[in-house]
């Protein structure tokens, strides 16, 4: 049987931990529960990781560098509402493929926000960093304000934690699809508004 690497673990570990937080909450997220989620013991948790505040550190880490992978992945390098409207809807499509980091990236971030301030603003500011990269390479036919910028982020991230919510609480992926739809025209309106461009055909 291989060995696996201690860097593989504690992927398996930081993985493991979003899981059990989704399901059981920061609180109830144990190391024992972690480990068991991991398939490994707990003495293997404890080799890769001396506590589980590093572990955590790690898992924000890891869901700040979801954010960004999803973004990226969802830039078409196209004009501005095209990337905005794209970009949107590549988030809440992650969220509808991945509802327990949906329900744990809540989690981490109210709780971080509770108890440590900053770290919780940090993921939240790291993922809106990347969106408003991605919308400030966009094409566009005359400049764009840096505030405009910072409204379409602000309008995506909104509509996106709104979308999540939804998803969370009532589970029911027919209904989050034709919200989807609905999320995205909004968008649409309001780019249209703001932008002085026609809204985008569904």
């Amino acid at each position: 049987m291989p060995r696996i690497s201690a860097a593989q673990r504690r992927s398996d570990f930081i993985k493991a931990a979003v899981e059990v937080i989704a399901t059981h909450g920061i609180e109830g997220a144990t190391t024992r529960r972690i480990a068991e989620q991991a398939q490994a013991n707990l003495a293997m948790l404890h080799y890769c990781y001396d506590s589980k505040e590093d572990l955590f550190a790690d898992v924000y880490d890891y869901v700040a560098g979801q954010y960004r992978e999803v973004i990226i992945a969802n830039d078409p390098h196209g004009d501005l509402t095209d990337t905005a409207r794209r970009v949107l809807r590549g988030i809440m499509e992650f969220y509808l493929d991945s509802p327990n980091f949906a329900a744990a990236a809540m989690e981490l971030v109210t709780w971080a926000r509770r108890q440590h301030g900053s770290r919780g603003i940090a993921v939240y500011d790291q993922a809106l960093d990347t969106l408003r990269a991605t919308l400030r390479a966009a094409r566009s036919d005359h400049p764009v304000e840096p505030e405009t910028i910072e409204q379409i982020a602000y309008v995506i991230a909104t509509l996106a934690d709104g979308f999540a919510v939804n998803w969370y609480t009532y589970g029911d992926r027919a209904v989050a699809v034709e919200q989807m739809e609905v999320t995205v025209s909004v968008l649409d309106s309001w780019l249209a508004a703001r932008l002085g461009t026609a809204p985008a055909a569904t």
